[in-house]
C-alpha cells in the first residue's frame, strides 16, 4: 500500500500538469484536484483571464465542479491538491465546503492564506478547520511560477 507521502506527490504531479494547461493559455499556472477515496472527482486550472471572472481560480472550479458531481454544496471526506498556496478567497471557499484536508505544494509568502499572509487555517471565526500539508513538490510547483513570471516579466 502507497504511503500517505506517495498518494499526496501523485495527487500533486496531476494538479501540476493542470497548472501547466493554464499556462498554455497564458494564466497563473495554478492546478487543483479534489480527490475522495483516492479518486478523482474534480479538478480546475485558473482561469480568469479567459472566462473573464475574477474568481475562476484553480481551487474555485474545482470546488464547483465536485459539488455538481456529489450534488452536495459540502465536500466532507474530500482532499484538494493545489499547487500554490491558496488566497483568502480560496481559504474561504475551502472551509465553507468542509473539505477535510489540503495539500499544496508552493508556499505563498505575500498572499498566501493557509499559513502566511494570513492563516486562516487556524481562524477561530471558522467553524470549519482544514487539515493541510504544504510543501509537496514544492520545488516543481515554485519554478513551474517562477519561470512563468520569469518570462512574463522580460514581455
Amino acid at each position: 500500500m502507497d504511503s500517505t507521502a506517495e498518494i499526496d506527490q501523485q495527487w500533486m504531479r496531476h494538479a501540476i500538469r493542470l497548472a501547466q494547461r493554464a499556462e498554455q493559455y497564458g494564466e497563473v499556472p495554478v492546478g487543483a484536484v479534489i480527490v475522495k477515496d483516492n479518486q478523482c472527482i474534480a479538478e480546475g486550472w485558473n482561469q480568469p483571464i479567459i472566462l473573464h471572472d475574477p474568481s475562476a481560480h484553480a481551487e474555485v472550479l474545482a470546488v464547483r465542479q465536485a459539488a455538481k458531481l456529489v450534488q452536495n454544496y459540502r465536500l466532507v471526506d474530500a482532499c484538494i491538491y493545489v499547487t500554490l498556496e491558496p488566497c483568502v478567497m480560496c481559504m474561504g471557499l475551502l472551509s465553507h465546503a468542509r473539505l477535510q484536508r489540503l495539500v499544496f505544494g508552493a508556499y505563498d509568502p505575500k498572499r498566501g492564506a493557509v499559513c502566511n499572509a494570513l492563516q486562516l487555517s487556524d481562524a477561530a471565526f471558522l467553524n470549519h478547520r482544514i487539515a493541510w500539508t504544504g510543501g509537496v513538490l514544492e520545488t516543481e510547483c515554485s519554478t513551474l511560477l517562477l519561470d512563468f513570471f520569469k518570462v512574463r516579466r522580460s514581455k
